[in-house]
């Protein structure tokens, strides 16, 4: 983790350098009761839904009541909101991008 607003940190360059169009990680809400698990394909809600991404880890979240993910996706799918679809053992299920943490207790 860097805060790339600074004017010079170890790994600048290389990171400057880097491509643009890297996997980001984001968090994903389904809907249903059955969650993606790791190695899990996710894919768009365009027409044809192509594959964007994988699911890193994933369960059912007994605190919000819906399944949860995390999931590496292309940058341009990576907007909370965003629509996609989860295979789950074959039936693509929907679940949107959402802001993580995925719960904040309220102290």
């Amino acid at each position: 983790v860097v805060a790339s607003d600074k004017d010079s940190f170890i790994g600048k360059d290389a990171l400057a350098a880097a491509p643009s169009d890297l996997p980001v990680l984001v968090g994903l809400a389904a809907e249903g009761r059955r969650a993606g698990r790791a190695g899990y394909a996710v894919y768009s809600a365009a027409e044809g839904g192509e594959p964007v991404g994988e699911i890193t880890s994933g369960a059912l979240s007994p605190t919000l009541g819906h399944p949860i993910a995390m999931a590496f996706v292309t940058p341009d799918l990576a907007e909370p909101g965003t629509a996609l679809f989860i295979d789950v053992r074959g039936t693509r299920i929907p679940a949107a991008v959402t802001a993580l943490p995925f719960y904040r207790r309220n102290a």
